[in-house]
């Protein structure tokens, strides 16, 4: 498919009008689950977001199997592959989920409004421009530049050589993974948290049980190593997402495809997408672009190999017990706020985020306890057991254990910033938080003296404690209150 119309400019808040009155209840044959605008906001709240923390916390114990047994059976240095690749790979899908984002805007505006075409139709055009970039673009641009970004962060060869091929598998087979992304939030700013859990832990047991027998081999199926990993995860999502494609067709979830309005983009409401979701992709890339030139410090340490490896153990997968948790909430905080503004209840909506992040709080403080406690037991999991690993992602953990309070907080108000249409200033807020600042340290202490690993985990933490503070005081201004949505040619 050609690529979609050039996004339009992100909302303007427009000038204070009298309050529209609140939308009437839709009848019994509505398919919204009504407790979120109506019933009581700690409940709501948590109805969607345990379901996707459990999912996330399920996924990401998947993901730090994997690093067990390439750990094991191949060595740390397919850990340090696995964790350079992810980063580079998460680049680009924070970019396309960034249609997801803008979908969610809508649907939960739309759901809390009770318009059930308007939400289907958005559903649809989000996975129709999705696929056709994963297709189209995703897929031919990273087969060949997936060298080229392994050498832009100064993989170690030996490392380049396990994440080659891990990389080239996932940048060709992306789709089920953004059709199971595209579900979860559809499903999700719908009200229903519920489907995509389930779906999440039969795709998570899939992967597993393939990445076991690709990884290792089994019977005539050969040892696939690292690459094993990734082939592991393309199937499971992919099964996953013709399993989702099926559903969504046929009906019977809270979402699905329209059937009256054809099945080619829509340009018009394709551009509202991008009018909501292409500020939430410039600002995943930003994140993502500094963490991939954060490795770029990490690369250029005195004992790189080991520092990526701690890296990669420490921060992208145990540290993923507070961000995944964390992203359940923000997601949760997004889809009671968008939809409790769409039934014009604005201070219900404030009041949902700040719920959101007392929970996220709580969280992070007791996986934090555990990363100050036994760092070293947590570490040997993963078969690392080289002293010049261990000794760095001990240092690590400790910083992440109070790293974990700031970023909880950061990504609840996120949430709330974005769900209720505002996906400006998170991306201005990123950039200050995710490149200026950590990386602007990482350069100072070079160009003045020695970096060491403590150095880059401190600007790690400095920038999540400035994401934490920019995000807080943003969301409290409350300039997202008259922020309008809709699909253009409605």
């Amino acid at each position: 498919m050609s690529q979609p119309a050039r996004p339009i400019p992100a909302p303007l808040t427009p000038p204070a009008a009298p309050a529209a009155p609140p939308p009437a209840r839709p009848g019994k044959g509505s398919r919204y689950d009504r407790s979120i605008v109506e019933g009581p906001l700690q409940q709501a709240v948590w109805k969607i977001a345990w379901p996707t923390m459990l999912t996330n916390i399920i996924g990401g114990l998947q993901g730090i199997v994997d690093h067990v047994l390439v750990g094991h059976l191949v060595g740390f240095t397919a850990n340090a592959a696995i964790g350079v690749a992810w980063q580079i790979f998460l680049v680009v899908i924070a970019f396309i989920s960034s249609l997801f984002t803008g979908m969610s805007v809508l649907v939960a505006r739309f759901a809390g409004a009770g318009d059930e075409e308007s939400v289907d139709r958005t559903v649809y055009q989000g996975f129709l421009t999705a696929i056709g970039i994963s297709l189209f673009v995703m897929a031919p641009v990273g087969w060949f530049a997936s060298p080229v970004l392994l050498d832009f962060v100064n993989a170690a060869p030996r490392v380049k050589a396990e994440a080659l091929p891990f990389l080239r598998i996932m940048f060709l087979c992306s789709s089920g993974m953004l059709v199971f992304f595209m579900l979860g939030g559809a499903l999700r700013s719908a009200g229903d948290a519920r489907t995509p859990m389930v779906i999440g832990i039969v795709a998570t047991v899939l992967n597993l049980v393939l990445n076991v027998i690709l990884i290792r081999g089994l019977g005539p199926i050969p040892a696939f190593g690292t690459a094993g990993s990734a082939m592991g995860t393309v199937i499971a999502m992919g099964l996953v997402g013709i399993y989702a494609l099926a559903k969504l067709w046929g009906g019977g979830w809270v979402v699905k495809f329209p059937r009256h309005h054809g099945f080619g983009p829509d340009w018009t409401i394709i551009r509202s997408l991008f009018r909501f979701g292409l500020p939430a992709g410039v600002q995943g890339i930003a994140m993502n672009v500094g963490g991939v030139l954060m490795l770029s410090f990490i690369g250029s340490l005195a004992q790189s190999a080991a520092a990526q490896a701690a890296f990669a153990v420490s921060y992208s997968q145990l540290f993923s017990l507070i961000t995944w948790t964390s992203v359940g909430l923000m997601g949760a905080a997004a889809a009671v706020a968008g939809q409790n503004l769409g039934a014009h209840q604005p201070e219900r909506a404030e009041a949902a985020v700040h719920v959101a992040a007392r929970f996220g709080l709580a969280g992070a403080a007791l996986i934090g306890l555990a990363f100050l406690l036994i760092p070293r037991q947590l570490l040997a999991v993963f078969g690392m057991n080289e002293p010049d690993v261990v000794e760095i992602g001990t240092q690590l953990l400790r910083v992440l254990s109070l790293s974990g309070l700031f970023i909880t907080v950061a990504l609840t108000y996120t949430g709330g910033l974005q769900g209720t249409g505002d996906t400006k200033s998170p991306l201005y807020i990123s950039i200050v938080s995710q490149i200026a600042v950590p990386l602007g340290i990482c350069f100072v202490v070079r160009e003045t003296g020695t970096l060491q690993p403590l150095h880059v985990w401190v600007a790690i933490l400095v920038g999540h404690a400035t994401r934490c503070a920019l995000s807080v005081w943003r969301f409290n201004q409350g300039k997202w209150r008259g922020i309008q949505v809709g699909v253009a040619g409605q």
